[in-house]
């Protein structure tokens, strides 16, 4: 067991800081000694790495709490999550880093475009080396080949149509950079499904309100809606949340097939209770 004194001087978080992760109820004390102090055990230090981690990324600490109090928290899958989001943001400072020392020895690289021929191109092998071989085979009937669906793919992303196109998809992104990452690194089948189970029971949570006559406003709605929309910007590696969770609540809304898999799925009317709450968290 250590004292909070001594997994400060371990974390470097201040005793202030986690007296105040105590009382928002994120970050307890494995015990308290007779005189009243704090105490923490190893699994305890192992929930504070996790914190340390999401912090990294500016999350607000509701939001880790909600994560961490999931009945269907996954550590390995967090954990594969958290890696993957530390790689992306590494390469980009090291990116940075690149481009300010150019610039400091006189040169000028920096590309205003949207896409060259050789980021095209790797975004179309990146493309091919995570299809199935289904999906080959279906792109072979019909262009031909995959060589004459890659002459497709550079005409279409190389059009002005696909350049605006690629250009409202990189602006949900937030930048080029995490796009292309995205595009070369999509997030496994495994760790796709662990957040599949979040957002599952996110759903039974808004049935359970759906019950109990909440409103679309009410604290317990807004909290699990919040919450949806931080796992879609982690899974997607998308950072604008409300055009994310706005689209979606379109494709609920306009989609006959997503609306009645819906209801059948979490209860009649639960589609319409979904799109309401989306609307008012994101109004």
């Amino acid at each position: 067991m250590r004292t909070v004194k001594e997994v400060s001087e371990l974390t470097g978080i201040s005793v202030r800081t986690l007296h105040w992760y105590d009382e928002i109820g994120l970050f307890k004390p494995t015990a308290t000694s007779e005189a009243g102090y704090r105490l923490y055990d190893d699994k305890a230090l192992e929930t504070l790495q996790h914190i340390l981690f999401f912090r990294e990324f500016e999350m607000p600490l509701k939001d880790i709490k909600a994560i961490l109090e999931a009945p269907d928290f996954d550590r390995e899958a967090v954990l594969q999550s958290q890696k993957k989001m530390l790689e992306l943001k590494r390469d980009r400072l090291n990116r940075l880093i690149a481009s300010i020392e150019g610039i400091l020895k006189g040169e000028n690289n920096m590309d205003f475009g949207i896409f060259s021929k050789a980021e095209i191109e790797e975004m179309y092998q990146a493309l091919v080396s995570h299809m199935t071989d289904e999906m080959k085979e279906t792109l072979t009937a019909e262009f031909g080949s995959l060589e004459k669906y890659r002459e497709h793919f550079h005409n279409f992303v190389s059009s002005e149509k696909g350049q605006k196109h690629y250009q409202k998809v990189m602006e949900l992104y937030g930048d080029k950079e995490s796009m292309l990452q995205a595009t070369k690194y999509p997030v496994g089948a495994e760790i796709v499904q662990a957040y599949q189970n979040r957002i599952d029971a996110i759903m039974k949570k808004l049935v359970r309100s759906r019950e109990q006559g909440l409103s679309a406003d009410a604290f317990e709605v807004r909290e699990a809606i919040g919450e949806y929309g931080f796992i879609m910007k982690q899974m997607t590696g998308m950072k604008k949340e409300k055009e994310i969770m706005t689209g979606i609540a379109r494709d609920y809304k306009g989609r006959k097939e997503i609306a009645e898999a819906t209801d059948e799925k979490y209860g009649e009317g639960m589609t319409e209770y979904f799109v309401n709450a989306v609307e008012e968290f994101y109004k």
